[in-house]
This record gives C-alpha cells, structure tokens and sequence, in this order.
C-alpha cells in the first residue's frame, strides 16, 4: 500500500471512530414560554404578549459555539388586553399582519459571559425589515422534569427602535410629545423540553 493511502485509510479510520458530539436539542415548550414587550404609551408604558409561536435552540453548558436558536411568532396573535387597540396593531398602521403574517428570528452567535448569562446575537425579521439584534440572556439550567423529560430554561431580553423595522405610526400631543414612544423592550421566558437525537 502507497503511503499516501495508508494515510488516508488512518484518517478516515481515526474520523469515523471518533464520538461525534452533539449540544442538546430543544423545542421550545409554548405551555412554559412567554414572548412579551413593552412601549411607551401617553405618559406609562403599554404591555402586551405574542400568544402563538414555535421554535427550537440548541445549547450545551460550556459550548457557546454549539448554540443556536430560531423562532417564529405569528403577527396576529399580539394582545395587549383591549381588542380595538390589538386590531389597529394587526393594521398597516402598525404590523401589516396579513402583509408580514410571521416574526422571526435566527440566531448567528452566542457568548458565554458566564456560566448563568451570555448574549446571543441573530437576525430578527419584523414587518419584511432583516436587522441585527442582541438579547441579554439568563441562564437558568437544565435538567429533568418529573416525567423524565429534560429540560433547559432562559430569560433573554432586548431592546430596538420600531422605526428602524417600518413601524412609523404616531400623533403628536398638544404639549408636543408623541403618543407612542420608538423603544420596544422585548422580554422572553423561554422553556425548552429536549427533542430525540440520533446519535449515530
């Protein structure tokens, strides 16, 4: 035998031999979950929910580079407890859901600042517009539940400007100041239960 096919013939033996690794995979949980934001409104702030949504990460305490996330929320299910008010939201005033029906969001990179918190950026696509986004992440473990599931939990929050994604809507007052405020604080409780993994 060559020795260049002996060497071959070693690498792809010492590959194919070696455990390959795996970060946990999770679905989110939507019964444990909570997708939740705050603005502005007059003179307090307005908060409300996104009530429908899917989605799954991929975390292993320590391999920050194994992480990732993606996630769907449907524009319409937004509630802020006054029917009129989430109707004009749904509206190109505001969301455009039947135009934009979906909000999404895809992770690119997370880091670990510590084994409790990290910052995960990704891609949040609202309203048609693909912007840059970072969350401020609590990390609040995993572990089994008792049914034997396994599961992992996280805080993770954001801020951005809704005119930056086309949300432009607004009244000016009589002293001056705008009814509705740019900033959105974005607030998400996140529980995943662990997905099957072929770990072949």
């Amino acid at each position: 035998m060559k020795k260049s096919q002996a060497l071959f013939l070693a690498f792809f033996l010492t590959f194919s031999s070696a455990p390959r690794v795996f970060a946990a995979s999770y679905a989110i949980d939507a019964d444990h979950t909570a997708v939740s934001f705050k603005i502005r409104h007059l003179f307090s702030n307005v908060q409300g929910t996104f009530n429908q949504f899917e989605g799954s990460f991929d975390y292993e305490p320590g391999k920050p580079e194994q992480a990732s996330v993606q996630a769907v929320i449907k524009a319409a299910s937004i509630d802020t407890n006054v029917e009129a008010r989430d109707k004009h939201l749904r509206s190109a005033d505001f969301f455009d859901a039947e135009k934009f029906p979906e909000i999404s969001f895809k992770s690119t990179k997370f880091t670990e600042d510590s084994p409790e918190s990290g910052k995960l950026e990704g891609v949040l696509t609202l309203h048609g517009v693909e912007k840059p986004v970072t969350l401020e992440v609590q990390i609040h473990g995993a572990g089994n539940d008792p049914w034997g599931n396994t599961r992992s939990g996280f805080t993770a929050t954001a801020k951005i400007n809704r005119k930056d994604f086309g949300l432009g809507w607004n009244k000016a007052l009589e002293t001056g100041q705008l009814l509705v405020g740019d900033e959105v604080v974005i607030t998400l409780e996140v529980e995943g239960i662990s997905k099957k993994q072929d770990k072949g």
